[in-house]
């Protein structure tokens, strides 16, 4: 497959994902990166957070501001935090290894995917 093709069939998948949910892409974007097109971990993560830059998001959010589901005051104060939060993030990473990040991300999406799991269960009446 050509890797524009992967980049393009990665790229679409993201932004339905996140468009969905919010997640912001990368995860779909790291994974796919590291999986299917062999970046390190490390290449996987710098590449998403350049891909989900403001343009990215901007169509989504004004879909749901549009439908009256964001909190403009909330958003600007988080993206203010977010910041500061990005960078320290991006230090600590990048003082790991390319494993540890990767085991790190994955116990990140497991408790993420336990969580939203437990909870949609007890809304539901199953527990």
């Amino acid at each position: 497959m050509p890797e524009w093709l992967l980049y393009l069939i990665i790229g679409s998948v993201g932004g339905v994902i996140s468009g969905m949910f919010g997640v912001g892409g990368g995860i779909i974007i790291v994974p796919a990166l590291v999986y299917f097109a062999a970046f390190p971990q490390h290449k996987a993560t710098g590449t998403s957070l350049a891909v989900l830059l403001p343009p990215i998001g901007l169509m989504a959010t004004v879909e749901y501001y549009r439908h009256g589901n964001v909190d403009l005051r909330a958003a600007l104060i988080i993206a203010v935090t977010m910041v500061a939060g990005a960078w320290l993030g991006a230090v600590i990473a990048n003082k790991m290894s390319g494993p540890m990040l990767r085991f790190s991300f994955g116990i990140f999406i497991v408790l993420a995917g336990l969580y939203l799991m437990h909870d949609a269960s007890k809304r539901l009446g199953w527990i």
